[in-house]
């Protein structure tokens, strides 16, 4: 009898590392979890962790997924065949020439570098001229703007710069000792013409003429990054195991949620939020509100992002002393609309709409709204809200929705699924498993392994066999579809109002 294989799925996230041990009919058998660490006293708007707390992560989330998988009948670790990472995008992990860490990672939420994200811009002839080069906007947080930073308030660690890596194909390094990234990852750098597939030299020029020799390889998503070192393979127990290219946590999300084919939209509610969807071809928006990135197949990925979702919660959490669960009650004990309460939730400013600076703000406060019930509900509906500016760009430029799937830690919310398919007219379904990343990296690794052993199985085959749905579809309620409407166009011209007032938060932010 031929014995069964297995696949690791890997999520280096903002928080914390998730390790998924999948079979090969897409069954897990074994989870683990550990934290990160952020670097701490750091000026605002900047936001760092030290790759060495992701490797950390990887070990120890690694293990209790091994040890879970052992209790399992016929496991075996050495037939663990091939291993896939999704990591957050855009961070910046410059090593020297021995490969070593050269300071912390800036992370995507890191809006420290707006001036020279507007510098890089107009340095090429300004926002449509960017786009025209690159396939897409240079937002606050792409790592471009991170390498520019470097070399203008580190010019001693710059000088030490060798290899310009992003966190996942970090890891990859790490794993394997191979310096290469993927096309979904290095889209998402600002340095890459999306279309054409290559980095672009007119942009990488305005940083550092001799930025392209310190650029990893690019590979198709297809190529693996090579296997793991025999040395860390041996400290888990394994044998010779295949590295896939791996990507963006977006990107492997799309491939954990199926969003392989035109028509699926995937909505993710963690820290960040974001709305994408697959295209055989490059979408571009001149207003450069969505991002068309590579995805991890070989397609585009039209997406995007907003930068407050579960933290606005958390932030909301943590102030009053409730629970998730007891949120969510008090915020249903308030109608829908909130009484026409508005929250802006960008606490840490918004990639969409483009408003770095922005700030949060409650607008609508009367007797009868001046209550918790009635402040967390807005809370609750200013999130979608943010999304739904969005998405309204993305139906314009590319296609509606056909079939909703929700991911991340904020899909087990109900309310935010209820009100999200009022408020996007769609209906919203979730997923068998949870940790649509890793389990989208575990699918990248065996579509690649299958591959590399003569085995031409696309991943649109891999996904429609694998990945399942819950039952459960929350429908819109045809009730709340107006009342979103109208709700929503009011928060499109209270943040357009107020637009002016948050560029004057700069000079605060910079104190």
């Amino acid at each position: 009898m031929t014995e069964k294989i297995y696949f690791i799925g890997l999520d280096s996230g903002t928080q914390g590392t998730k390790s998924l041990i999948v079979d090969e009919f897409g069954r897990v058998i074994g989870r683990g979890y550990a934290p990160h660490q952020f670097v701490l006293n750091l000026k605002a708007g900047e936001s760092e962790q030290d790759p060495a707390t992701w490797v950390k992560a990887l070990h120890n989330s690694l293990k209790m997924a091994l040890k879970e998988a052992d209790k399992k009948k016929q496991f075996k670790a050495k037939n663990i065949v091939a291993l896939g990472i999704s990591g957050q995008q855009h961070g910046f992990v410059p090593l020297d020439r021995k490969g070593q860490v050269i300071r912390p990672a800036k992370l995507w939420n890191d809006t420290s570098t707006a001036e020279e994200t507007d510098f890089i811009v107009k340095a090429v002839g300004g926002k449509r001229r960017f786009i025209q080069l690159a396939g897409l906007n240079l937002a606050v947080g792409y790592t471009a703007s991170k390498i520019l930073w470097l070399k203008k308030n580190e010019p001693h660690n710059y000088r030490r710069l060798n290899t310009v890596m992003l966190p996942h194909n970090y890891l990859n390094f790490y794993l394997t000792g191979k310096k290469c990234i993927e096309y979904g990852d290095a889209s998402g750098t600002g340095l890459m013409d999306v279309r054409k597939l290559r980095w672009h030299p007119e942009i990488i020029n305005v940083i550092d003429p001799d930025l392209i020799n310190k650029l990893p390889t690019l590979l198709h998503p297809i190529e693996p990054a090579g296997y793991i070192k025999r040395e860390i393979a041996d400290a888990f127990n394994l044998d010779k195991v295949l590295v896939a290219s791996g990507g963006g946590d977006n990107m492997m999300a799309a491939i954990g949620t199926g969003n392989v084919i035109p028509g699926i939209f995937t909505l993710s509610l963690g820290t960040s939020g974001t709305i994408y969807t697959y295209s055989p071809k490059p979408v571009l928006d001149y207003r450069g509100e969505i991002a068309t990135f590579c995805d991890s197949t070989g397609a585009w990925l039209p997406l995007l992002c907003t930068m407050n979702v579960t933290n606005v919660t958390e932030l909301t959490r943590r102030a009053i002393g409730y629970s998730l669960q007891k949120l969510e009650e008090e915020a249903r004990k308030a109608p829908p609309g909130a009484g026409g309460l508005i929250l802006l939730p960008f606490i840490d400013g918004e990639r969409v709409p483009v408003l770095p600076f922005g700030c949060g703000v409650i607008f609508g406060l009367n007797r009868q709204t001046f209550s918790l019930p009635f402040l967390i509900r807005a809370i609750y509906e200013g999130v979608i809200l943010n999304l739904g500016y969005g998405l309204a760009r993305i139906k314009a430029l590319y296609q509606a929705p056909e079939d909703f799937r929700v991911t991340g830690g904020g899909s087990r919310s109900r309310l935010w699924l209820e009100i999200a398919a009022s408020a996007f007219q769609t209906p919203m379904r979730r997923l068998k498993e949870t940790e649509a990343a890793a389990f989208g990296a575990a699918l990248q690794a065996m579509w690649i392994y299958l591959n590399q052993r003569g085995q031409k199985i696309s991943i649109q085959e891999i996904a429609k066999e694998l990945i399942k749905l819950e039952e459960e579809i929350i429908e819109p309620q045809p009730e709340l579809i107006s009342l979103y409407m109208e709700k929503q166009e009011r928060f499109n011209s209270l943040w357009r109002c107020l637009s002016r007032e948050f560029e004057k938060q700069r000079k605060f932010q910079k104190e």
